[in-house]
C-alpha cells in the first residue's frame, strides 16, 4: 500500500493485494446497480482479476479510496487502446501502441459521492501516469448517460471526440485526454 493523499476521513492510496477484493466490488456493485447491465466479460476482464490487470505489470496500477478497511471508490490505469469496434478506428490509431495509458474503472459508491474522491483518484492516477517516462498521453472515454460525468469530465480533461448518436438507449460516448503537464 502507498498512501497519496487523505480526503477528509478517507485514504486515497495505490491498491495493495489487501484491496482487491473491496475494489472488485465497488466494480460489480457499479456494473450492476448504477449501469444496469452488469457483468460483461467481454468488458469486464480486469474487475475478475484486479491483480493480474492492474498490480502485476509494472505500468498499470488501481487506485482507491478507502475509509477505514472499507474500499469506497477506485480508479485504474492500463497501458491498453481503445478498441474499434465500438469505438473508432481513427482513435485506436492515435491511442494504439504501448505509450499511451488509458483510465479505467472511476468509480465511488453512492453513499460517498460529492466529497472529492474521484478528482482526488484521478489526480493519483495522472500523477502515475505522468511520472512513468514510457507513456505519453492518458486517455479515457465516458458514457454522458451517466449524471455528472460529463461535467466531471470536462473539468478534467481535454474532448477528444463526441461519439454520442443521440439514441437514449445506446451508450453516448464522449473520448477525453488528460494533460499530463510534465
Amino acid at each position: 500500500m502507498k498512501l497519496i493523499s487523505h480526503v477528509g476521513p478517507y485514504e486515497i492510496r495505490q491498491a495493495s493485494e489487501r484491496d482487491l477484493d473491496g475494489a472488485r466490488s465497488v466494480m460489480l456493485d457499479t456494473f450492476y446497480h448504477e449501469f444496469g447491465y452488469g457483468y460483461r466479460p467481454e468488458w469486464h476482464a480486469d474487475v475478475i482479476d484486479p491483480g493480474t490487470a492492474y498490480l502485476a505489470p509494472p505500468r498499470h496500477a488501481l487506485f482507491v479510496a478507502a475509509k477505514g478497511d472499507e474500499v469506497v471508490g477506485t480508479t485504474g490505469v492500463r497501458a491498453t487502446a481503445p478498441s474499434s469496434p465500438p469505438h473508432p478506428a481513427w482513435l485506436v490509431e492515435r491511442y494504439g501502441g504501448d505509450r499511451t495509458a488509458q483510465l479505467f474503472r472511476v468509480y465511488i459508491r453512492p453513499d460517498h459521492r460529492r466529497c472529492g474522491l474521484a478528482r482526488a483518484l484521478v489526480r493519483a492516477a495522472t500523477a502515475f501516469v505522468a511520472d512513468e517516462p514510457s507513456y505519453d498521453k492518458l486517455y479515457l472515454h465516458t458514457d454522458t448517460r451517466v449524471p455528472g460525468a460529463e461535467e466531471f469530465w470536462r473539468s478534467l480533461a481535454v474532448e477528444v471526440h463526441d461519439d454520442r448518436d443521440g439514441n437514449p438507449l445506446t451508450f453516448q460516448t464522449v473520448h477525453f485526454e488528460i494533460p499530463l503537464n510534465r
